[in-house]
């Protein structure tokens, strides 16, 4: 498969990769992992952005058990009073009360588990506030106008300690001319 023209099949664990003409002001440079596809549309969270809002106070306990940088993240534009949060269980058979496995060792952990069953059961876990959501077909017509690169996700992306420059290493490891977006300046005519 030509890595110019191959593209990661929409499903969960598929990282949308935004296209560099994508400048709407929510999804610039956004690196958004889906959790979930079906007919009903998709869904997923923004693995490269931070909210405002100290963690602390909106999940008190939670920011400790968290992994490197203990923020809490904007995970999109859609209900955002709301919380998701991914998690990997340090025991790779084990599937912890409150955990869902999404891919790999990546799952979806519900934050009504009490902290105590929670403290110690994970290796990673980072908390999204909102989410970022796609219509039936929505999705696949972005996709086919080139404002999302859909590409394989890698456990570390998702837990990824200097989140801010995961949009040019995950690019950057596509090759071809995908890789190239990697070096993309949105002020060309300044170079």
């Amino acid at each position: 498969m030509d890595p110019d023209t191959a593209s990661a099949p929409l499903q969960p664990g598929t990282l949308l990769v935004a296209g560099v003409e994508l400048s709407d002001g929510v999804f610039d440079g956004a690196v958004v992992l889906l959790l979930d596809v079906d007919d009903s549309g998709a869904l997923g969270v923004v693995l490269n952005a931070y909210t405002g809002i100290e963690l602390s106070g909106v999940l008190p306990g939670w920011d400790a058990l968290t992994t490197w940088p203990h923020r809490l993240f904007d995970g999109g534009p859609v209900s955002q009073e709301g919380a998701i949060c991914l998690a990997t269980p340090v025991h790779p058979t084990e599937e912890p009360p409150g955990w869902r496995h999404l891919f790999d060792r990546v799952g979806l952990l519900h934050l009504e588990t009490p902290l105590e069953l929670a403290a110690g059961a994970y290796s990673d876990l980072r908390i999204f506030a909102g989410y970022a959501g796609w219509a039936p077909g929505q999705l696949q017509g972005e996709v086919a106008q080139g404002m999302w690169h859909p590409v394989a996700a890698r456990h570390a992306d998702v837990f990824d300690s200097d989140p801010e420059s995961l949009w040019r290493r995950v690019l950057a490891r596509q090759g071809g001319e995908l890789g190239w977006l990697a070096t993309w300046t949105p002020t060309p005519e300044l170079n």
